[in-house]
């Protein structure tokens, strides 16, 4: 087993409140990913629930048991950091497997559990060797198989792949994905970046200012975001905001659309626009426009596009895609 729930969790330091009343609930074998702006808490909650962080108030409950009161070796717990956290004079094989020898684990069983991760993680042939001898890739590996070898009840990964490049970070987000699904364990996942949290979740705790704004699946978050900040959160590039009277949109004060949502053509559409600059992405192409009544937006296109800076385009915003926000910027469900 490996649920989680958190019952009206605050942080503090000091007089500076960084959490506030956080409740939540894992179930045995999802993946949850907490996102949220820098300094919004989502890494101290993390430390908190990891037992490397008192909660100031509320209670953290794993399988059922209120641990508090227990420190982070007790918990039943495995965190993966972002500086990998390996001892440089220590092999390999003796980085996965420290662990269960400073928990007096027998040798053959230790010898057993990092064979099986090795294996799982394509390490084998790197066993003998140091941290500074591999990749960013290869230690970020070693470091995931250090908690895999400790058979935890919650996995707990705190941005384990902002120090890799594109395509490392591309294949780890793959190999995570695959340990989730092997494994089948409760994995609870800090990141900034949207395509990890879109791919990889089971679901998306969205946090600002200490406090959750939504919980739900990333599809769900994508298409029925519950204000303007998880609007403008979720999706890259971000949702596009316009004054709803400049859309004539009736009960409303704030319309969102989303830059795949915009139509565009070189001769006919509801606005014409000027081109301020354009992205060439390759699959896809991001626009850059502005109108004298809409002010700047932006629109994304598949594909590669002809369009450059200066020249004008027609624009159309679809209205069946449309979000609706009220003046406390909080959505508005009848459109």
């Amino acid at each position: 087993m490996g649920t989680l729930k958190l019952k009206n969790i605050s942080k503090s330091f000091g007089n500076v409140e960084v959490l506030r009343d956080i409740s939540l609930e894992v179930a045995d074998g999802e993946f949850v990913i907490f996102v949220g702006p820098s300094g919004c808490g989502k890494s101290t909650l993390l430390r908190i629930i990891a037992g490397l962080e008192d909660a100031t108030k509320g209670e953290v409950i794993i399988d059922g048991q209120m641990v508090n009161h227990l420190g982070a070796a007790d918990r039943g717990i495995s965190m993966v950091f972002q500086s990998y956290a390996l001892y440089p004079h220590m092999t390999v094989e003796a980085n996965m497997g420290l662990g269960l020898k400073q928990a007096k684990t027998p040798k053959a069983e230790i010898k057993a559990r990092v064979t099986k991760a090795a294996n799982m993680l394509e390490l084998t042939p790197l066993l003998n060797r140091r941290p500074a001898e591999l990749s960013g890739g290869q230690r970020q590996r070693v470091a995931i198989g250090r908690s895999i070898v400790r058979e935890p009840k919650i996995f707990l990964f705190d941005e384990p792949l902002s120090n890799l490049d594109a395509a490392l970070r591309v294949n780890t987000r793959i190999e995570i994905a695959n340990l989730h699904n092997s494994l089948n364990s409760s994995m609870i996942y800090v990141t900034h970046d949207q395509v990890e949290a879109m791919t990889l979740a089971d679901k998306i705790v969205v946090l600002h200012d200490g406090k959750i704004e939504q919980i739900g699946h990333p599809i769900e978050l994508y298409n029925h975001p519950c204000n303007m900040f998880v609007a403008g959160f979720i999706g890259s590039p971000k949702m596009n905001f316009f004054d709803a009277d400049k859309l004539d949109v009736k009960n409303a004060i704030t319309v969102g659309v989303r830059p795949e949502h915009i139509k565009i053509d070189a001769k006919q559409g509801d606005y014409e626009c000027e081109i301020t600059y354009v992205e060439h992405l390759g699959s896809d192409s991001n626009l850059y426009l502005t109108h004298p009544k809409l002010g700047a937006f932006t629109v994304r296109v598949f594909g590669q596009v002809a369009y450059a800076r200066g020249e004008t385009l027609h624009a159309s915003l679809l209205k069946e895609s449309m979000h609706k926000f009220d003046e406390h910027e909080n959505v508005i469900t009848d459109i």
